[in-house]
């Protein structure tokens, strides 16, 4: 009996099974709002037992990349409402992730009065593609006053408000990838002095925060978390205190009730790898569903289900090129390969033109 195509529950949502559409920036919303090829390519997904959207701003701040969408406009709230729609039919439930790029960002990215926002005026290693002038280093962040802190917890709740309006089931904030959440959270991008800095019961303070407000806006059944422990992407290197860091973090996470912890291994992208202790860590402290992800097909997932080391799976790229990923791990058809050229180009290629089995 496979215990990947089961039904699941999380919080009160049944899910047709256990796999996972993990979160993936696409870059195709143009304007910044969901559009009609949205619907389409989630919809074609919608055999996954839970999709979490792609990483979506919380505010106009967030908007990092360019053709990410947002859900802060009324026009992104109806846009995402018809993508829920689509999604629903199909059966499968939908988490937006609350992605704030902070300080990955440029301000060729960001909207009139929209500002590059991170915990210290301490800019990324790396470049940022812009659709007006190519690539450019990522910006220098202004360091956030606790007045821009707490404005940006507002937004994370009102955006959580806007996302039920919308369709969506639940939320994922994103605290993982060198995003704004992390950024507080590792002592390279946080040279803070205030209460938000310096030991991790302050670094955590702002993504704890943003978890109860979010939880207060909408309910704790609703909002999950992503992290990415060992994680090193966006200029986030690895430091001594890492295991202990995230340890308590995540039992922090754990005393405020979140529906489900995902947590990132990236090392099938020659990220380093989570170590096992983590994930068994993560799975004694955490009372609530665990999500692993990273470079699984079908018999790991399987395999790491049966264990009892998590319980749903989480998958990216393989979804990517395969609408149909579900009925083709089920059946053990061979699968079609994800071309990475069209990973973040405007238009259908690449994007929902992937052939499904016939």
């Amino acid at each position: 009996m496979s215990m990947l195509f089961s039904q699941a529950t999380l919080g009160s949502l049944a899910l047709q099974n256990r796999l996972v559409m993990a979160p993936l920036t696409r870059n195709r919303a143009i304007g910044n709002v969901p559009n009609d090829l949205m619907v389409e390519y989630y919809s074609q997904r919608a055999a996954a037992g839970l999709i979490i959207s792609e990483g979506t701003s919380p505010s106009p701040n967030g908007l990092g990349y360019p053709r990410i969408p947002g859900i802060f406009s009324p026009e992104q709230i109806v846009g995402w409402k018809r993508v829920t729609d689509a999604v629903h039919r199909k059966g499968a439930r939908m988490f937006i992730q609350f992605m704030h790029c902070g300080r990955i960002s440029h301000p060729l990215n960001l909207p009139a009065g929209a500002r590059v926002l991170g915990p210290s005026v301490v800019a990324a290693k790396g470049d940022m593609y812009t659709d007006a002038e190519g690539m450019k280093a990522n910006a220098t962040p202004q360091a956030m006053t606790e007045a821009d802190i707490k404005a940006t917890i507002e937004e994370y709740a009102q955006a959580a408000k806007n996302a039920m309006t919308a369709g969506f089931d639940g939320v994922e904030l994103h605290g993982a990838n060198g995003y704004l959440l992390e950024q507080f959270i590792r002592p390279n991008s946080n040279q803070r002095t205030d209460r938000y800095g310096g030991p991790i019961e302050n670094r955590a303070r702002f993504v704890l925060e943003v978890a109860e407000a979010t939880i207060k806006a909408i309910g704790k059944d609703r909002v999950g978390i992503r992290l990415s422990p060992f994680g090193i992407f966006n200029d986030m290197p690895l430091y001594d205190d890492m295991t202990a860091d995230y340890t308590y973090l995540i039992r922090e996470l754990n005393t405020r009730g979140l529906v489900y912890l995902h947590l990132v291994d990236h090392s099938a992208m020659g990220a380093p790898e989570v170590p096992e202790s983590i994930k068994a860590m993560a799975r004694s402290a955490f009372n609530g569903k665990l999500i692993l992800s990273g470079g699984y097909d079908a018999t790991r997932a399987e395999a790491d289900l049966a264990a009892g080391k998590c319980d749903l799976i989480a998958v990216g790229r393989p979804f990517l090129a395969n609408p149909d990923l579900v009925t083709r791990w089920q059946t053990g058809a061979a699968l079609n390969a994800p071309d990475m050229s069209t990973f973040y180009t405007p238009g259908p290629k690449g994007y929902v033109d992937y052939p499904a089995l016939d």
